[in-house]
């Protein structure tokens, strides 16, 4: 043996014995050599260091507290327990986690690690690669801050900022954080993000761009697998044509399915239609949209926004052959038109609205009622073209000139016709009856027209009779006011409802409409507690019941499970 090898054997044994010795700094437990290979030291460059470097057979290992690192290089630290490791490093902590780099410090007092070049991390279900890593031992975390990829098994994930939280198995992403999907993108300012479900948890402006879809929020929560999730403060849907916004949005792409809590406005981009509710649900598959809670459709008619509400508002159809219906309470407004009934159907293939049960229109000051109401709409101006009254149609108006009584029309059917927005022509036909105050130039009473004849027609000036022709025998005379008695002032199944006219788009809604409790919606105020929440996600979808309890509901009082908690649902 050269005496220069035997000089090398015991200055190494000597360090052995002294790392053996000398407890680790600052509490620490020792960093401990399993393969040293070839030792040497250099007091000028790495003053009070070891180096080890591999043979032609292994690396360099080190252990310390459940870690191994293998390296070509290292330079030991013995009494500050620190390491400097070189080339092809690779460390390794317990079955899982795994990470490789060109560079690394290692502080055993602290259980930090810094990596550099070329740094990966994986823990068997992703990898993450980057310039620079910290991994934190001591509170199983791994950060970088200087751009970093994820990669799993169904996305790619990047970043500015991030960190790897070991225990949950969850990634915290900060700043430009994009995810690719062969199906959809991610883009949010912060999202975190669990290895094991791939959930994604979204805080500021967030943005899920999919093959059919776009959904815009600034908190929400997204199934990465299924494409499934909701979005909570100043949420929207680009979906089937329409703009969806709302305090709350629900979206699940396989039953083509979209609800929204909590002041809404649906935009149909086809259609420049506009629906406004507190609730409401998007169905792509059957080209609907159900909308309760303050519901109201709004839709131009002749630069003039026409209102329309019902307790519960249904579109329905492909675009330009849509139906909309509203349903119990219905009412409308636009500032020439308004009326009530029941409910409403709006057929745009034929451009009729039915006014079904006991409906009622207002046409300026014209009062007209009948046992049902067709308001007719050309189908190239999309201009009001006719009006008709089916069975018992009767039209009053106040006399405005003496103030003094009713101008009244009635008959089996009526028939109106618009010219420019304005009711022109108005026939009745069948057992027609009239009632009018005839005034000269001077707005003097002459007297009281009452007839009676087969059909009447009205011709209309400034919202106002301008001339009255009677047809097929008719019979009736102009009464002076002296011999024109009270009980001869109105038609048999004469009634004034002026008191419910809907004067403005707020009167269609009544007390309850306008006292209706929004339900509370976790989250838009305060922060969340993501891991709870994900650890509660988790548990129902291992429970069989839960999984019933999950699938959409076309319903009205369908669950929004992902968005409110049982108690919030009802406060």
């Amino acid at each position: 043996m050269h005496l220069k090898q035997l000089a090398s054997i015991v200055l190494f044994l000597s360090c052995v014995l002294s790392w053996a010795q000398e407890p680790p700094s600052k509490g620490g437990r020792q960093i401990n050599i399993v393969y040293g290979a070839n030792f040497t030291k250099d007091e000028a460059q790495f003053p009070g260091a070891s180096i080890f470097s591999r043979d032609d057979e292994r690396q360099v290992q080190f252990e310390h507290q459940g870690a191994d690192l293998w390296c070509d290089i290292a330079i030991f630290y013995a009494e500050e327990n620190r390491l400097k490791a070189i080339g092809n490093i690779r460390m390794q902590q317990g079955d899982s986690i795994e990470m490789n780099s060109g560079k690394m410090d290692y502080d055993g007092n602290s259980k930090l690690a810094k990596a550099w070049e070329k740094v990966d991390l994986t823990n068997g279900q992703m990898t993450l690669t980057t310039d620079t890593l910290y991994f934190d031992r001591e509170n199983q975390k791994a950060y970088y801050n200087s751009g970093g990829k994820v990669v799993d098994s169904a996305n790619v994930l990047t970043s500015k900022i991030g960190t790897y939280f070991m225990t949950p198995k969850k990634y915290q992403f900060q700043r430009q954080v994009h995810i690719d999907n062969p199906d959809y993108i991610i883009d949010s300012e912060q999202l975190d993000y669990y290895t094991t479900s791939k959930n994604a948890y979204m805080y500021g402006p967030s943005t899920i761009t999919g093959e059919e879809y776009k959904i815009y929020c600034e908190r929400g929560f997204y199934d990465t697998k299924i494409e499934q999730g909701y979005g909570i403060k100043n949420t929207r849907i680009d979906y089937d044509n329409k703009i969806i916004e709302g305090d709350s949005l629900y979206f699940d792409k396989a039953s083509e399915f979209a609800s929204a809590t909590n002041n809404i406005k649906i935009t149909d981009t086809i259609n420049n239609g506009v629906i406004r509710a507190h609730y409401a649900e998007v169905h792509k598959a059957k080209d609907s949209v159900f909308a309760t809670k303050r519901a109201v459709s709004i839709s131009l008619v002749e630069k003039d926004s026409l209102y329309m509400h019902g307790d519960t508002l249904m579109v329905t159809g492909k675009a330009e052959s849509r139906i909309l219906r509203a349903f119990r309470n219905a009412k409308f407004y636009k500032t020439d038109l308004s009326g009530k009934c029941d409910s409403i159907h709006f057929d745009e293939t034929t451009g009729i609205t039915q006014l079904i049960k006991d409906p009622i229109i207002w046409n300026v000051e014209n009062q007209i009622t009948g046992d049902s109401i067709h308001l007719i709409s050309d189908m190239e101006t999309e201009k009001l073209d006719s009006l008709k009254v089916i069975e018992n149609a009767f039209i009053i108006s106040l006399d405005t000139i003496g103030g003094i009584g009713y101008n009244q029309a009635k008959g089996i059917n009526l028939y109106g016709k618009f010219i420019e927005n304005e009711l022109k022509i108005i026939d009745l036909v069948k057992n027609t009856e009239l009632v009018y105050y005839i005034y000269n130039d001077d707005q003097e009473l002459i007297g009281v027209n009452k007839s009676k004849c087969s059909k009447i027609r009205l011709e209309m000036a400034n919202n106002d009779i301008e001339d009255i022709t009677f047809f097929v025998q008719p019979d009736g005379d102009i009464f002076p006011q002296d011999q024109w008695s009270q009980q001869s002032q109105k038609l048999q199944g004469f009634i004034w409802r002026g008191d419910e006219r809907i004067m403005s788009k707020d009167e269609i809604f009544d007390e309850d409409d306008n006292n209706i409790q929004l339900v509370k919606i976790r989250g838009i105020d305060n922060p969340i507690d993501i891991d709870a929440e994900e650890n509660e996600r988790q548990n129902n979808e291992n429970d069989p019941l839960n999984k019933v309890v999950a699938q959409p509901n076309t319903k009205a009082t369908k669950p929004k499970k992902p968005v409110l908690t049982k108690k919030e649902q009802n406060p």
